[in-house]
C-alpha cells in the first residue's frame, strides 16, 4: 500500500460532509472498514470491543458495531482481529531541530512509532534565521503526511540584554506569521520576567495571537510559585512544559493552564507530575504528553509519543487516561477537537491498530485514512524538502580558533581562585549554580579533572566577530584530554564546547566552521565522532536513521572518553539556555538565570 505523500492532503469537512453522511448511512461505499476492534474511545474513556470503523475522503464516517452496510465492491477491509483501535498520538509540544534532521526526516522517523500530528516550535532555526528560517520549516511542514502544525516563535532572542542570536522577531512578525495557513500559535514564551513585568513586546506578541484566535504557549522556568508565577499566568500563557514537580502541575491546573507533562531525550518529568493525578486526585482533562526534545537516536531506538504514552503508564495511569492526554486533550487545547485527537465521525481518519495497549505495541499506523506504516516500517515515500542556500554556511567564526583563545587568566597575583561553576542535572533542563576552589599556573587558571571540573566556552558564529566567553562546567565525567563542540546551543545557537584541553577545544570548534556546523568530538587531536548539521548549523540534510547513527558513535565516543550521563549531548546543548536556572553561558557572560543578571566569572 505504499503511495506518495503528498496525494494525501485531505479536504475540509464542509466539503465532505454530505459524503460521510452517504458512507455513514449506507448509501455510498467507504474507501476503507476496519472490522473487529477494540475502540479506544477517548470521549467517553472506554474501551468498546466488536468495533467497526469506516473511512472516507480521508476522514472517519461510522464508528460503531457493524459497518457491513458501508462495504462496497470498491472498499478495502481490514480485519483487526480484537486489537485496539487508538488515535493517532499528539506531541503538543516539540523542537524538530532537536532531533538533528529537518521536518521531513522527523515524521519519516516517528510515524512507525505512532505520531500523527505535531505541534512544532521552530524557535531554533528563527534564533539563526528569523522569519525566513520560521516560512521554510512552515512550508515544509504543510507538505507532510500526517498533521505538522507550527507555533510562531514569540522569544527571538530569548533573554533580550543577555545574549545576541543571529535574529530578531518582533510584534509585527508575529503579526504576520498569525496569517500563514498552518500558524497554530504562538511558540512558549520564555521571557517570563518580561510578561510579569508588562514587556510591550511580549505583551504585544500575546495579543496578536490572541486577536487571531490562537493559542499562546507557556514556559515558566522557575520554582517560584508565588506573584512571578501569578503575573505571569494573568499575561495570557496557556500551558507550560517545565514543570518538575507533583506542585508544579498542580499550581498550572488550578490557574486554568494545562499542564504539559515531558518525556524527551534528556527530560525526565512524567513521574513526579504524574503523581498530581494518580495520588492527587487531579482532573486529567487538563493533563497533556509532550516530547520538547527528541534527538534522532531516541526517535529511532526508542520511539516518540508511544514512547511517552507507555511510560506514563508505567507511572500508574490507566491506559485510556494516558492516550487521553497525548490525543484529545492536545487537539481540545489547540482548538482541533473536530479535527484531530479522537476516533469519530468528522475526524481526520488518523489511528493505529495496537496489539498491547499498555506496551503500546504499535502494529499499523494510518493517517488521513492511508496505511503509512506497518510493523515498525514506513510504508510511504516522503520527497526530501530541498533548503536554500540561504539557510546553509550560517558558521561564521571571523578566525581561526586556537588553543590560547581558551585561557582564563586569573586576578593578578593569585595563586588559587574561587570561580563559578554551571552544574549539569542529570535527565533535567535546570543546572545548578556551584562554586569550586581552583590553582592557578603560570597566571592561567587551570581546570580540575578529578572533581570533575572542565571548561566550557562560547564562541560567536553568527557574526564573525571571534568573541569567545569561558567559564567552567561540571558533571560530564569526562577523565581523558577532550573536547566536544556543538553549534546547536539553545537557545541563540552560538558554538558551545566543553573540554579538558584547550588544543583540542579549538579543533573541535574549528572543524564546525568547516562543515557549517554539527556537533564533533575530538580526544587528543584526533576527531572520533562527527554529526554534521549543514542547515542552519541545526539539522542534517541526511536521513534519520543515517544521523541516528552517527550520533551514537558520538555518544559512544563520548563514553570512551568518561562521560556517563544519559543523553549528554542534549545536556551539552543546553548549557547556553539562559531561560531556565539556575547558570548559563552566553555571548555576554555568565548569566544567574534566578536573577537574570549576568555575573563575574570569579566570586
Amino acid at each position: 500500500m505504499a503511495g506518495s505523500a503528498n496525494k494525501m492532503k485531505p479536504k475540509p469537512w464542509t466539503e465532505v460532509a454530505t459524503h460521510l453522511v452517504d458512507v455513514a448511512m449506507g448509501r455510498k461505499q467507504a474507501d476503507l472498514v476496519i472490522r473487529n476492534g477494540r475502540w479506544v474511545n477517548v470521549h467517553s474513556g472506554e474501551i468498546i470491543p466488536g468495533t467497526d470503523i469506516a473511512i472516507t475522503a480521508g476522514r472517519f464516517a461510522y464508528c460503531g458495531p457493524n459497518a457491513g452496510h458501508a462495504i462496497g465492491q470498491g472498499t478495502k477491509v481490514v480485519d483487526a482481529g480484537g486489537r485496539y483501535l487508538v488515535p493517532g498520538l499528539c506531541d503538543a509540544h516539540m523542537h524538530v531541530e532537536s532531533g538533528m534532521v529537518t521536518v521531513t526526516e522527523f515524521c519519516r522517523a516517528v510515524i512507525p512509532h505512532g505520531t500523527t500530528s505535531m505541534f512544532i516550535d521552530p524557535h531554533e532555526i528563527a534564533n539563526v534565521l528569523g522569519l525566513p528560517g520560521v516560512r521554510l520549516m512552515h512550508d515544509e511542514a504543510v507538505a507532510m503526511p500526517i498533521n505538522v502544525h507550527v507555533q510562531m516563535p514569540s522569544c527571538v532572542p530569548s533573554a533580550p540584554g543577555l545574549e545576541h542570536a543571529g535574529a530578531e522577531l518582533t510584534v509585527a512578525d508575529v503579526a504576520e506569521a498569525m496569517t500563514w495557513e498552518n500558524i497554530i500559535g504562538l511558540g512558549e514564551v520564555m521571557n517570563f520576567p518580561g510578561v510579569a513585568a508588562n514587556d510591550p513586546v511580549m505583551s504585544g506578541e500575546i495579543a496578536e495571537t490572541v486577536k487571531a484566535g490562537k493559542t499562546v504557549g507557556g514556559h515558566y522556568a522557575s520554582r517560584d510559585l508565588g506573584l512571578p508565577f501569578h503575573g505571569y499566568v494573568a499575561g495570557g500563557a496557556e500551558d507550560d512544559h517545565e514543570g518538575t514537580r507533583a506542585e508544579d502541575a498542580i499550581a498550572r491546573v488550578r490557574q486554568g493552564m494545562k499542564a504539559m507533562l515531558r518525556l524527551g531525550s534528556a527530560w525526565y518529568d512524567v513521574a513526579a507530575q504524574i503523581k498530581a493525578v494518580t495520588e492527587g486526585g487531579i482532573d486529567p482533562r487538563n493533563f497533556i504528553l509532550c516530547t520538547d526534545d527528541s534527538h534522532s537516536g531516541t526517535l529511532v531506538h526508542e520511539g516518540h509519543m508511544d514512547r511517552v504514552v507507555r511510560h506514563a503508564i508505567s507511572q500508574g495511569l490507566k491506559p485510556v487516561t494516558a492516550i487521553q492526554m497525548a490525543t484529545l486533550n492536545t487537539a481540545q487545547h489547540f482548538g482541533l477537537e473536530r479535527e484531530i485527537g479522537s476516533i469519530a465521525p468528522g475526524r481526520l481518519a488518523d489511528l493505529l491498530i495496537v496489539s498491547d495497549l499498555a506496551q503500546m505495541t504499535i502494529d499499523e499506523v494510518y493517517g488521513r485514512g492511508a496505511r503509512l506504516a506497518k510493523a515498525g516500517k514506513l510504508e510511504i515515500d516522503i520527497p526530501a524538502y530541498d533548503y536554500p542556500p540561504t539557510a546553509k554556511n550560517t558558521v561564521k567564526l571571523g578566525k581561526k580558533l586556537k588553543a590560547a583563545d581558551f585561557d582564563i587568566a586569573a586576578p593578578q597575583g593569585a595563586n588559587e581562585v574561587r570561580a563559578r561553576v554551571i552544574g549539569v542535572i542529570e535527565n533535567q533542563a535546570p543546572t545548578r549554580a556551584l562554586e569550586a576552589d581552583l590553582a592557578v599556573e603560570d597566571g592561567l587558571v587551570a581546570m580540575d579533572r578529578r572533581n570533575d571540573i572542565c571548561q566550557i566556552a562560547l564562541v560567536e558564529r553568527h557574526r564573525g566577530t571571534g568573541g569567545v566567553t569561558n567559564a567552567f562546567v561540571s558533571g560530564f565525567g569526562y577523565m581523558e584530554d577532550c573536547a566536544m563542540a556543538s553549534s546547536v546551543a539553545h537557545d541563540a545557537h552560538h558554538i558551545i564546547v566543553v573540554g579538558t584541553n584547550k588544543e583540542d577545544m579549538a579543533l573541535a570548534v574549528n572543524r564546525l566552521g568547516e562543515v557549517g556546523g554539527g556537533v564533533v568530538l575530538y580526544s587528543r587531536g584526533k576527531e572520533l565522532a562527527l554529526v554534521e548539521m549543514p542547515i542552519a548549523g541545526l539539522m542534517s540534510d541526511e536521513r534519520a536513521e543515517i544521523v541516528a547513527a552517527k550520533a551514537e558513535q558520538l555518544t559512544e565516543a563520548m563514553r570512551k572518553v568518561g562521560c556517563s550521563l544519559n543523553n549528554a549531548y542534549m545536556q551539552h546543548s543546553l548549557l547556553a539556555l539562559v531561560v531556565i536556572p539556575e547558570l548559563r553561558i552566553s555571548d555576554v557572560g555568565l548569566v544567574d538565570v534566578t536573577t537574570f543578571q549576568k555575573v563575574e566569572l570569579f566570586v
